[in-house]
């Protein structure tokens, strides 16, 4: 995925005096963070199948589990936002998620190695032992790991990596962050691919051993491969605590509850942080401005008169705007939260192009685990053409640079996350009707071979992927462009807190799915034995909250506008 000539002479737009960054750190952040998500997302589409067939965990508790561990890994990443904006700067963070991610794996990998860390086989009468209290500690304690690292590499490792590139003196700065966010986003597709084809494919012809092993060893090359380049990158020092200023701006409005906002003279009323790029204060939630009005200059202010004297009482219009720009967002980053649970359905189509014919040449099986490959070959495809050859044609006709709106990509997305989850509901319901055709109905085995091509997936696996290209890039582009730059690695935080918020709810969703289905003795439409089950009426359920949830976009978008200064 070369960069063209002109791209790098964009980049290159840079002035003398700087010594660090540019695109010669590009090497070393793409790497760390493409080899971490070799290892990582290598690990995740078998691992319904590890924790079936080794831990002797129930179909619905596994994918709840996994569930959960996507939300933990993605719910890290506010924290690590947090620390890296507010304590330990971006290079450090990036650096302690890589050994905590490096460290978690190389556990999981011991549990394939060492018996006394997980259950014996089940037996000749399929009699299966469950994990023990310290089996499963040691299981959840390398998910954790895992979960934490991925929390701290990955909303500081695009903002790091903007870092190095991003620079207001340059005419095109605007259409370099756009395609290095494209580029980043593709490269990261790519090493996806290489996650959900080749890892997995040695999982399945090898064995976990090395299956786990192999993503261990990459993510130690991940770790020497971002260290190695550190005298080259910009380091950005970190800023004071912005969840402080959070809550300084809530408790300092609520004090101030009962001051008149039309008195006191303009500017010179409001307390301005004098580093601060934002200088005026917005019409939206005019109840928070209270927290930087002046009162008192000589009780308010320090002896210099740019300082609160007490930060809890008085605020700086920037805490005020930063505040107010993060509840700005909130309605439309929540619109993303069931796309990102239709992207996690995973674990039950994996359940299902097991008992599908998965061959594409007589002696050549597609892992089960692999099918995925498309959605994410999908988003690749999608970002190449539209950088490459959408963008640049409607930049021609229409004169205006960039491509289509932010908040219009993710409405496409939101439709076509409903239309995948409809074809898949369609697709599974004619499996299982074969399924059922083929196999007395009273002794259905939990993995047959149905008479039906697994090819049948990759329709909904396309959509999917289309889904994510248009949804997810937009949704980055849209928080970057409203947030202050004093929140940037938030973006990438605040969209991963919906993935977690995703996967919290899809818990959620299983569990009372399982538990309702299953009442008074019945068959859970999740059973794992999914030819008894109703994967498909799941699916319908998750379709339907799709439409919903649209419908709820819709009504964002009628009522969300520009904000103006206050006069």
């Amino acid at each position: 995925m070369a960069i063209t000539e002109e791209e790098e002479n964009l980049i290159h737009h840079l002035p003398k005096s700087y010594t660090k960054g540019g695109i010669k750190t590009m090497p070393f952040i793409i790497m760390n963070e493409t080899l971490e998500k070799v290892a990582s997302y290598g690990l995740q589409p078998n691992m319904v199948i590890y924790l079936m067939k080794v831990y002797n965990i129930e179909a619905a508790t596994a994918t709840s589990l996994l569930s959960m561990w996507s939300a933990l890994s993605h719910g890290f990443a506010l924290l690590g936002a947090f620390v890296s904006d507010s304590f330990l700067g971006r290079f450090t963070v990036v650096a302690i998620g890589s050994i905590f991610s490096l460290s978690g794996m190389t556990i999981l990998w011991l549990t394939t190695m060492v018996p006394q860390l997980r259950p014996s086989h089940c037996d000749h009468f399929e009699i299966c032992n469950r994990p023990t209290p310290a089996q499963l500690l040691v299981l959840l304690f390398s998910f954790g790991m895992i979960a934490v690292g991925a929390g701290f590499v990955r909303p500081c490792s695009i903002a790091f990596g903007a870092d190095q590139l991003d620079n207001k003196e340059n005419p095109n700065n605007k259409r370099i962050m756009e395609s290095y966010f494209s580029w980043y986003y593709a490269t990261i597709g790519m090493s996806t691919i290489v996650a959900t084809t080749l890892i997995v494919y040695i999982q399945d012809a090898f064995g976990w051993q090395i299956g786990f092993g192999i993503p261990a060893i990459l993510m130690f090359f991940s770790v020497a491969a971002f260290l190695s380049g550190s005298s080259l990158y910009i380091k950005v020092s970190a800023s004071e605590s912005l969840f402080t200023g959070f809550f300084q701006v809530l408790v300092a409005s609520v004090r101030k509850r009962n001051i008149d906002l039309h008195s006191g003279n303009g500017e010179a009323y409001y307390h301005q942080s004098p580093s601060s790029e934002i200088q005026a204060l917005t019409s939206s939630f005019r109840c928070l401005n209270k927290a930087c009005i002046i009162e008192d200059p000589q009780i308010d202010a320090n002896s210099d008169g740019l300082r609160a004297s007490n930060p809890w009482r008085l605020c700086s219009v920037e805490q005020v705007e930063s505040l107010k720009s993060l509840l700005r967002v909130v309605p439309m980053w929540s619109s993303n939260i069931m796309v990102q649970l239709s992207l996690n359905q995973f674990s039950f189509s994996t359940l299902q192009t097991m008992t599908m014919d998965r061959h594409i040449f007589s002696y050549f099986e597609v892992p089960a685990g692999s099918f995925s490959f498309f959605m994410v070959i999908t988003l690749v495809v999608w970002i190449t053409i539209y950088d490459r050859a959408l963008v640049p044609i409607k930049s021609r006709y229409t004169g205006q640079p960039g491509g289509l709106s932010p908040v219009l990509r993710m409405g496409i997305g939101l439709v076509l996350s409903t239309a995948a989850m409809a074809l898949s509901a369609i697709t599974e319901s004619i499996r299982r009707g074969l399924a059922i055709d083929q196999n007395d109905p009273q002794e259905i085995p939990n993995i047959s071979s149905v008479n039906m091509s697994a090819m049948w997936l990759v329709p909904q696996y396309v959509l999917l992927g289309l889904a994510d290209a248009f949804n997810a890039i937009g949704l980055v582009e849209f928080l970057y462009a409203e947030l202050p730059k004093s929140m940037s690695s938030f973006v990438v935080a605040i969209f991963t807190l919906g993935m977690a918020v995703s996967g919290i709810f899809g818990s959620f969703i299983v569990n009372i799915v399982d538990s309702v289905t299953s009442y008074g003795g019945g068959v859970s439409w999740l059973s794992s034995n999914i030819n008894k089950g109703h994967i498909d009426y799941y699916y319908w359920l998750i379709a339907f909250c799709n439409v919903v949830n649209f419908l709820y976009f819709l009504l964002i978008c009628r009522y969300n506008r520009p904000h103006q200064e206050v006069e």
